[in-house]
Order: structure tokens, then C-alpha cells, then sequence
């Protein structure tokens, strides 16, 4: 039986450099009672970032006072085994390969907000990273077969497919942090003024709000949103227009944020539904994405720009050299830091805590007019055996049909990377919704192979 079973679990976290994960790991191994008798290993192929998160790691544990062990090395497969978790967090000089992405895009007529999840960003991101998740499930499977591998690296939905299909000997599941449980259902709940305040939101506020959300990962809709029986999503979308209208100076701000509100007000009216997470979910419809502008109302949003990224990276590094040299007392770390959405779930899952989650995984029935083997972020129930999705109903027309055809792009991706195939590469170029024209999508594969060519498998090449 895995040891997922006990209160030790040894969790295994490729990519420990990641700081918008590996603190928040590091807070949650110490605090939670069904993790921190357990073991943490951090792997880092920079040797630098990871002593540094080792270092940190040991101050917090020793401060905490709590039995966790600690592993940390530059190889995954000298901690690999009796892993019960292995998380992946990895990125391989993410922000300047997406500028890299978004500007050659560009250049043919396919801009991009975010450039890693959907469009030529999206599949050639996938195309640095995917082979490395592949190794690293294969390694998994020869040492440490029980273990759950738990993706968090972007495009989550062609790294789940990936992991799936030509992975299927490990147990795996892809996790986002775009709709974390429960503050979705508290924002929400607050919008149609279900709640006025945080504290308001009481577990009987909760069991008599249904919220139902589903989707490919990064474009999820709000499918119901009722309350003790009354459709609650006008009132949202009110909140939503009234904040659109409130908003000024936005050619100012990142892409993740331009516009967000009068995007998603604009996509009710033309659906009849409300995205779930706009900041992503306009990264996949071509209105304001690709060749599209939607109204004089709503400029494209600025293509992503790698720049604050950098400034928000050094910034934190600068945090964990304060912590490291006791700049910043390390009694501090406790207040500044909380829970992350992967080690929630493995808390959950080793603690048999009964907590929902919106995890992508599949289908199995839970829209009831898509695929079983439909790769979907959806409300699961987990334990040690996996996510359960709980039932949404169907996908209305028209945002199935977008559904459909991301996912085909997801799916072309990620057996064109497993298979090395150009002509699957060139078709999942086709497919995805942001390319409009043979010859730009022809053109970006040549020039982003030609810009990307040391990152990327020499299969490619040959």
C-alpha cells in the first residue's frame, strides 16, 4: 500500500526554484499536521536557486520546530525514490523564451496577452518543457510507481493530455492556480451579493450556493451560479459591468489585467455566460487575441511583456537572500506566507480532508456532452485514489464548440511533441484559434524553431 496511506509522505518538488511555488511548499510541509512528519525534497538544476531554497527550508523547519526532513539535490533521481508526490514546477527560462514567442508572433499577425498557454506560444512552450515532464514521468514509473506526479507547469491542459497518454504508467493529475478553493466561491458569492465580507461566508452560505464552473484549463465558464434556488449570475455580471465602467488608465497596467472586466462583460452578452477567470480566458478567443480587436471600446490588450516579470523575480530572490541572512528574521516567514493550491492537495489527499478542488483531469461524465477522455478543469473530490469529478451538466452551444477546437489544438500539441512529428506540429498550428493564415502559422514555426533551437529536442532538426 503507498505511503500516501500514513502521515509521513515524501514529497518531491521538481523545480524548487519556482517562486510562485516553492515558499509556499515550504510553508505548508511545516505547518500541516499530516505533512510536516514527513519529508521534502527540492530538486533544482541550478545549483544556486536551490541552496538557497535548501537554506531556507532549513531555517523554517529548525524555527518551526517540527520533525520534517529535508533532501534537496540537482538531480531529480537521487530523491526519487519512495516519493509518494512528485510535483512539477519546472520552467526553463520561461519569460524570455515567451517574449521570444510573442514577439515573432506578433511580427505574422498573432498577438498574444500571455503567450504560454494558447496560440504559437502556448505550442512552443509546450515543445521546450513536455519532453522534460515525459523523462520525468518515465523515471517516476521505474522508481517510485506509487507516486502521485502532480503537473504545474504551463500549458497545464497539454501537459495533463501529455502525461495521460504517453505517460500511463504513473497516476497523474494537473493542477492551476486560477480557481483556488474555496476563495472562487467567496468572490463570487461577494459579486451577487450573497456576502458583503469575507467573514460572512459560513459553511451553510457555502452548501446553499451552487456554483458550477467547467472547462479546458484557462477557459472555464460559470455554467450555474444559484443561491437557495435563484440564479445569482445577473447579479454578477452586473458587479462585472459596473466595475468595467469603473475602470480607467488601463493602457497602463500588465496583460494579465488590461480590460478584464469590459472582456468579460462582453462575453456574456455574446454567450450568455461568464467566464470563470478572465485574466486567461481571453487568451483563447481571437477577439482580442490574433488579428482581432472587438470594439473601439475594448483596444487588444498589450502583447506580454517580460520586463515586470523580471523585476518581480529579482524582487523575490532579493526576499529569500533577506530570509537566508537574517535581514529578515525567519519568524516572519510564517505571516508572510500561506498554503499553495498543490500542497493543499496533497494535504487533503494524505489527510482524507474531504476538501473540493478544481483540478484538470478527465472528463469521466461530469459535462455530460463531451468526451469521457476530455481534459477539463472541473470540482473534484480527492483522496489517495485520485480525483472524482463532481457532475456540471452540458456544455452550452457555441462554448463547446470553442471547447472542442482547444482542445484539438491541446491534444495535436501534445502528440506532436511526444511523436516529434512536424506535419502534427504544422496541424496544431492550424487548429488553434489564434492563427488565421497558413503562411503566418508556416512562418512562426520556422522562425521560433530557428530563435528557440537551444532549447529545443534536435528531433526538430532533423
Amino acid at each position: 500500500m503507498p505511503r500516501t496511506e500514513t502521515q509521513s509522505p515524501k514529497v518531491v518538488i521538481v523545480g524548487a526554484g519556482s517562486l510562485f511555488f516553492g515558499r509556499q511548499a515550504i510553508w505548508q510541509m511545516v505547518h500541516s499536521p499530516h505533512l510536516n512528519h514527513g519529508t521534502l525534497a527540492l530538486v533544482d538544476t541550478d545549483a544556486e536557486r536551490l541552496s538557497k531554497m535548501a537554506s531556507l527550508a532549513e531555517l523554517v523547519i529548525a524555527d518551526s520546530g517540527q520533525p520534517l526532513a529535508l533532501e534537496a539535490s540537482t538531480e531529480r533521481t537521487d530523491v526519487l525514490t519512495g516519493a509518494d508526490f512528485v510535483v512539477l514546477s519546472f520552467a526553463d527560462r520561461s519569460a524570455m523564451f515567451r517574449g521570444i514567442d510573442c514577439e515573432i508572433s506578433e511580427k505574422h499577425g498573432v498577438r498574444m496577452c500571455s503567450g504560454d498557454t494558447i496560440g504559437p506560444g502556448g505550442i512552443f512552450r509546450a515543445m521546450r518543457e513536455l519532453p522534460e515532464i515525459l523523462a520525468c514521468a518515465r523515471d517516476v514509473a521505474r522508481m517510485c510507481p506509487d507516486a502521485w506526479v502532480i503537473n504545474y507547469v504551463n500549458p497545464t491542459s497539454v501537459m495533463g493530455i501529455g502525461l495521460r497518454r504517453y505517460a500511463p504508467d504513473v497516476r497523474s493529475l494537473a493542477l492551476c492556480d486560477g480557481l483556488p478553493m474555496p476563495h472562487v466561491k467567496r468572490r463570487y458569492a461577494m459579486q451577487a451579493g450573497i456576502i458583503r465580507t469575507i467573514e460572512e461566508y459560513t459553511d451553510e452560505v457555502d452548501a446553499t450556493f451552487d456554483l458550477r464552473i467547467a472547462g479546458v484549463n484557462h477557459f472555464t465558464w460559470i455554467l450555474n451560479a444559484s443561491y437557495d434556488g435563484r440564479d445569482v449570475v445577473p447579479a454578477i455580471a452586473e458587479a462585472m459591468r459596473h466595475d468595467a465602467l469603473a475602470e480607467t488608465g488601463l493602457a497602463n497596467v500588465g496583460s494579465k489585467i488590461a480590460y478584464n472586466n469590459a472582456i468579460g462583460t462582453q462575453l456574456y452578452q455574446a454567450f450568455g455566460y461568464l467566464p470563470a477567470c478572465i485574466a486567461h480566458t481571453k487568451e483563447y478567443v481571437r477577439f482580442w487575441q490574433g488579428r482581432g480587436r472587438a470594439s473601439e471600446d475594448i483596444p487588444a490588450p498589450p502583447i506580454w511583456d517580460p520586463d515586470p516579470r523580471y523585476l518581480m523575480h529579482n524582487a523575490m530572490w532579493e526576499q529569500v537572500d533577506d530570509f537566508v541572512t537574517g535581514e529578515i528574521p525567519i519568524g516572519e516567514f510564517s505571516d508572510m506566507f500561506g498554503p499553495d493550491a498543490a500542497t493543499d492537495v496533497i494535504e487533503t489527499m494524505v489527510g482524507r480532508l474531504g476538501k473540493p478542488f478544481y483540478l484538470n483531469t478527465c472528463n469521466d461524465g461530469a459535462v455530460t456532452n463531451m468526451a469521457d477522455d476530455a481534459f477539463l478543469e472541473l470540482l473534484c473530490d480527492i483522496d489517495v485514489k485520485g480525483p472524482r469529478p463532481r457532475p456540471v451538466g452540458a456544455m452550452p452551444r457555441g462554448l463547446r464548440g470553442l471547447q472542442e477546437a482547444v482542445l484539438d489544438t491541446h491534444e495535436l500539441t501534445a502528440e506532436a511533441v511526444a511523436t516529434c512529428d512536424r506535419v502534427l506540429l504544422r496541424r496544431a498550428m492550424l487548429t488553434d484559434p489564434l492563427v488565421a493564415s497558413v503562411g503566418d502559422a508556416d512562418a512562426i514555426i520556422s522562425e521560433l524553431l530557428t530563435a528557440e533551437h537551444e532549447v529545443l529536442p534536435e528531433c526538430w532538426y532533423d
